[in-house]
């Protein structure tokens, strides 16, 4: 799977990184269009989305859903990895109704593309490999969408890629992941606990 980044921010950085070290073909879109010194192929965000199978964003939610509807035709059938958190600017949470989500927006934005939530739970100053090992159990990474055959091959990616992957069930999943990921920034920022922590779910076996 060839999977491209929108964005090269903190987040962008270690996705990509993550995802080559896996072995996955990365492609980094930028805004300013190809960029030799940053070691990955580049390109436009156009260019990029005609030429991956998955796009994984790595800018915020408002400017994501701007930018992925002008290139809604080149991602029809195409994966859409969305680990935004809807956020004002001074990264409260920008409410957007009781029943709805970033995913399920940027789903209904593209309905011919596969949304699948991952990755919005996990703070960039955790997503390195050395950080994913937690007092003996990896990050949890959580994982929604509505198409079974998209959500299978992102559960693997994040496997690959050194979390422990969670299926939350459908696309409505966004709803809670996104108010867990509020959740972990007033803890991290307002009430000063940092951004070194992350979600571990355990499951009991039987």
């Amino acid at each position: 799977m060839k999977i491209g980044i929108l964005g090269y921010g903190s987040v962008g950085q270690k996705l990509a990184a993550l995802f080559a070290d896996a072995g996955y073909d990365v492609m980094v879109g930028l805004r300013s269009g190809a960029d030799s010194s940053i070691g990955f192929a580049t390109g436009s965000f156009k260019e990029v989305a005609t030429q991956v199978d998955a796009i994984a964003l790595a800018i915020p939610y408002q400017a994501s859903l701007a930018v992925l509807q002008t290139l809604a035709a080149d991602l029809a059938g195409k994966i859409i990895i969305d680990n935004t958190n809807p956020l004002n600017d001074d990264w409260s949470p920008l409410l957007l109704g009781q029943e709805n989500s970033a995913g399920e927006t940027i789903q209904n934005a593209l309905p011919q593309s596969h949304v699948i939530k991952a990755f919005n739970t996990i703070f960039a100053d955790v997503m390195q490999k050395s950080a994913h090992m937690r007092n003996g159990s990896l990050i949890t990474a959580f994982v929604a969408g509505n198409d079974a055959a998209a959500k299978a091959r992102v559960l693997k990616l994040v496997g690959d890629i050194g979390f422990a992957p969670l299926d939350t069930g459908d696309i409505t999943s966004a709803r809670y992941l996104e108010a867990m990921a509020h959740l972990n920034i007033r803890i991290a920022v307002p009430l000063g606990g940092g951004t070194n922590a992350a979600f571990v779910y355990h499951q009991q076996q039987s």
